[in-house]
């Protein structure tokens, strides 16, 4: 007789359980608009934003993957800029303009090593670049600089544009 009672008090909480579930959708991040991992690649710009060496790969670096992504207090004032160890160590905070789709910081502090690190003129264009599959993609673009660039400070250049288009996964893409 208990084990009936048990099965049917388990029967009854079962069912409990599986009528009150409500089937929920999980939502976006404050930022979800610009968050993303870019393929990029890195120029030298004088003061006029004109871009110094064009044939040349600073550092060797060639393309590599920068992630821009959500603060954990989901705020839609600030994201994370990362360019995951890949050029200069950076990773920092950046302000965020929503509805311009635009970027900045002002010697916001790097995360990986004591460093300032400054963003200008950044922004995420929709469907604005084309990725070498020929297929449209969104695109990124910002002016940075460091505090502890011994070439800017030499002047031979004003700042790095950083550029590139959202990662597609593809492989005909990388």
């Amino acid at each position: 007789m208990k084990k009936i009672l048990l099965y049917t008090i388990a029967w009854a909480a079962g069912l409990f359980l599986i009528t009150s579930c409500e089937k929920e959708t999980p939502g976006g991040t404050a930022t979800e608009s610009l968050a993303g991992e870019w393929y990029v690649t890195v120029v030298a710009v004088d003061e006029n934003d004109g871009v110094l060496y064009e044939d040349e790969d600073l550092y060797g670096i060639g393309h590599f993957l920068l992630d821009t992504y959500n603060t954990s207090s989901n705020s839609d004032t600030e994201m994370w800029i990362d360019d995951n160890t890949n050029f200069w160590e950076f990773k920092t905070k950046i302000k965020v303009d929503l509805a311009t789709q635009t970027f900045q910081a002002t010697d916001a502090q790097n995360e990986y090593y004591d460093c300032k690190v400054t963003i200008s003129n950044g922004k995420i264009l929709y469907g604005a670049a084309t990725t070498p599959s020929k297929m449209p993609a969104d695109s990124i673009v910002f002016n940075v600089t460091f505090n502890d660039d011994d070439n800017v400070e030499a002047g031979y250049w004003h700042a790095y544009r950083i550029s590139g288009y959202r990662y597609t996964g593809f492989k005909n893409d990388d």
